[in-house]
């Protein structure tokens, strides 16, 4: 298996990193505000601090992007893209939501996905070209082919209280349209319940590479398709995102343009 290395150590990290969350979790933990609701807990920092010395262990010469640490090593191909703790506002309140992100890159290009949500011990993963797995077991997209049947997802930037159009404007319209719109607060998660039907579309907006190279990957593994809101070409690097099982792609992104 090509990166054979790479895919062990992302599904290993990222449970371990994920069940030091949990136990966490049933402590006291710190809390500081990086903005009026962006915030960033110890959880974060020692998740973080877990998978960076794992990486940096098993491949020093990799690169690595890393939502609270930054990125290190310019000029290596091999990119690692961390999100130690997704779903931090979450987490900070006990709401159990929340999951460790790891995506691997080759020249740019994901290659690897692990995303573990610790409070299902669900491990979603994925490699370019081999699918997609639920706890080891194949998944699938949904096959709802109507908007006005499916069970659609969101997320809201940071600056929403200072900008609130457009995004409010898209909740009302897709809540009206859709049969059910939710806003769990973990877009790693979002994508990977795509990937596996149990949503069939997912938008938002602001978003950066941590948040969703590993679910990208996972979902497009998974049957489904990314986009801009425009419907041209996603990638890791962009800030907004379109989700689903392909089937209502054109549909959801009528709603945003």
């Amino acid at each position: 298996m090509k990166y054979a290395d790479e895919f062990q150590t992302a599904q290993e990290i990222a449970v371990k990193a994920g069940k030091l969350l949990k136990e966490l979790s049933s402590k006291s933990v710190k809390v500081k505000l990086k903005g009026a609701v962006d915030l960033v807990t110890e959880a974060d920092l020692a998740s973080e601090k877990l998978v960076l010395e794992e990486i940096n262990k098993r491949f020093p010469n990799h690169a690595v992007l890393s939502e609270e640490a930054g990125r290190n090593k310019i000029d290596s191909e091999n990119l690692w893209i961390i999100d130690p703790l997704d779903g931090t506002t979450n987490y900070a309140h006990g709401f159990p939501i929340y999951a460790v992100s790891i995506g691997f890159a080759y020249r740019n290009e994901v290659v690897i996905g692990a995303v573990y949500d610790p409070n299902l011990n669900e491990l979603f993963l994925s490699q370019k070209g081999g699918g997609a797995t639920l706890n080891g077991k194949p998944i699938r997209v949904s096959a709802v082919e109507d908007i006005d049947k499916s069970l659609l997802a969101t997320g809201f930037p940071y600056n929403l209280r200072q900008q609130p159009e457009p995004s409010s404007d898209y909740f009302k319209a897709f809540t009206l349209k859709a049969q059910g719109v939710r806003r769990a607060g973990a877009a790693s998660l979002d994508l990977c319940n795509v990937a596996c039907g149990r949503l069939d579309g997912f938008w938002e907006v602001g978003l950066k590479p941590w948040d969703t190279a590993a679910g990208s990957l996972i979902l497009t593994e998974a049957g489904g398709k990314l986009s801009k809101y425009d419907g041209s070409s996603f990638d890791m690097w962009t800030p907004e995102v379109v989700a689903t099982n392909g089937l209502i792609h054109e549909q959801m992104t009528e709603i945003l343009t």
